[in-house]
């Protein structure tokens, strides 16, 4: 791939810039915002648990047809894609595509109530509701990049693909974007991903932060604490196990994390339990890492385990059976980073330059993780606007600072569009 230099991308962005049709975009953001808020309070209050997400998909086709998109599907995962085509383009071209994508499940389960609640504060709308910032301000601000685009008559000179997709959040584990990945026909085309993924307009999250969850099921015959004594006790080995794992050393650098989320298990203070499970999480920009946790937990596990029935056959204790386990993987986000001279990073720093704006590059878990694992440039950023209260229920949004994040997505949207029509 061509890689841009400081300077032919500053050009680039300045004379994007100064096109009329790019004057035409920025007016219809500066005009429509009450609109967008419109569409805010109309998704926040659409249900969208973890594999729940179905009403927003709906909602979310018919958006992106009224725009004026072409091509407007909902995939068999439940992501809804359209295009906005390349003006001198056949509509059969194989050639490359940028993404533009924002999840639109929520991390609120099944049956939260969603009351949207508009209010004023300083002049500027505020909304308050379950997922108001993450992520409605990534979905309203994709269908506002949309309507900008259509709207101007702007010609491309390669296909933008905009992207509604589904399992971002927690169990989702970024189901929707793996099956977009899955998809070589569309997925091979793929030379740069930008995912909009909550407010604001001064931060971006190339550096994808791995993770690996797993859930460790230790399992036995179980009996009565006095009767069946002598029978190995799930709890035991797995409370050895656990006390093991925490004792692995991590390294500061690269920065990785280990953490015992949760233990389960047990009927009552006198029975020796059936089984017990514990969820685990592990978390490393570097996939090394997070395989040696993944060795660590299973040795650990697996002497425990080994140690327990051991025990019981070296006291010739009454047991009534042997323990066993199992340790299943319940969430795989892969690590990765962009590139310092990767075009997209160049672009970004060139609409900066323009927009007299300073990004504070960070380390995150989203979307972007995957194509990045892939080796696509990628990246995550707001889609302008203050928000704050993520995954509560107080959460909120404010519309300060929303165009300017508009516009700045925009700029790095036709940057990359650009820079895709010459791969």
């Amino acid at each position: 791939m061509a890689l841009f230099t400081q300077n032919s991308a500053y050009a680039l962005v300045t004379a994007l810039a100064a096109q009329r049709p790019v004057h035409a975009a920025f007016a219809w953001l500066r005009r429509n915002a009450r609109k967008l808020m419109d569409w805010q309070m109309e998704l926040v209050a659409i249900p969208a648990p973890p594999f729940g997400e179905q009403a927003r998909s709906q909602w979310l086709a018919a958006r992106f047809a009224e725009a004026g998109l072409s091509g407007v599907r909902t995939d068999d995962a439940g992501n809804v894609l359209a295009t906005l085509a390349a003006a001198k383009l056949p509509p059969e071209s194989t050639g490359p595509v940028v993404i533009l994508s924002a999840h639109i499940d929520t991390v609120f389960p099944a049956g939260t109530p969603l009351r949207p609640v508009l209010s004023e504060v300083d002049g500027f709308c505020r909304l308050q509701a379950p997922g108001a910032s993450d992520n409605a301000t990534g979905v309203v601000g994709l269908l506002a990049i949309a309507h900008a685009l259509v709207q101007s008559r702007m010609e491309l000179p390669a296909p933008l693909v905009f992207l509604g997709n589904v399992g971002e959040e927690g169990e989702g584990d970024l189901r929707g974007i793996r099956h977009l990945y899955g998809q070589r026909t569309l997925a091979g085309r793929v030379v740069a991903h930008i995912v909009l993924d909550g407010a604001g307009c001064d931060s971006a999250v190339t550096q994808a932060l791995g993770s690996r969850r797993y859930q460790v099921t230790i399992s036995g015959p179980g009996g009565h604490s006095f009767t069946d004594a002598g029978t190995p006790n799930p709890i035991a080995a797995l409370a050895a196990a656990l006390a093991v794992l925490s004792r692995t050393p991590l390294p500061d650098e690269p920065r990785t994390t280990l953490n015992l989320g949760t233990i389960h298990g047990g009927t009552s203070v006198n029975s020796i339990p059936e089984s017990v499970t514990a969820s685990i999480d592990f978390r490393s920009t570097s996939a090394e890492q997070l395989l040696r946790l993944e060795a660590a937990l299973r040795r650990a596990v697996e002497e425990a385990v080994e140690q327990c029935n051991a025990m019981v056959t070296a006291t010739a204790a009454k047991s009534r059976g042997p323990l066993t386990f199992g340790i299943a993987k319940i969430g795989d986000r892969p690590a990765g980073a962009l590139a310092a001279d990767s075009p997209l990073l160049e672009a970004l720093r060139a609409v900066d330059r323009h927009m007299n704006l300073k990004t504070d590059l960070r380390l995150g878990s989203t979307d972007a993780n995957l194509p990045l694992s892939l080796g696509i440039p990628a990246l995550s950023l707001g889609a302008g606007g203050e928000g704050g209260g993520a995954h509560t229920q107080a959460e909120w949004f404010s519309s300060r600072g929303r165009d300017v994040g508009l516009k700045r997505v925009l700029l790095l949207t036709l940057a990359m569009v650009e820079w895709a029509a010459g791969q």
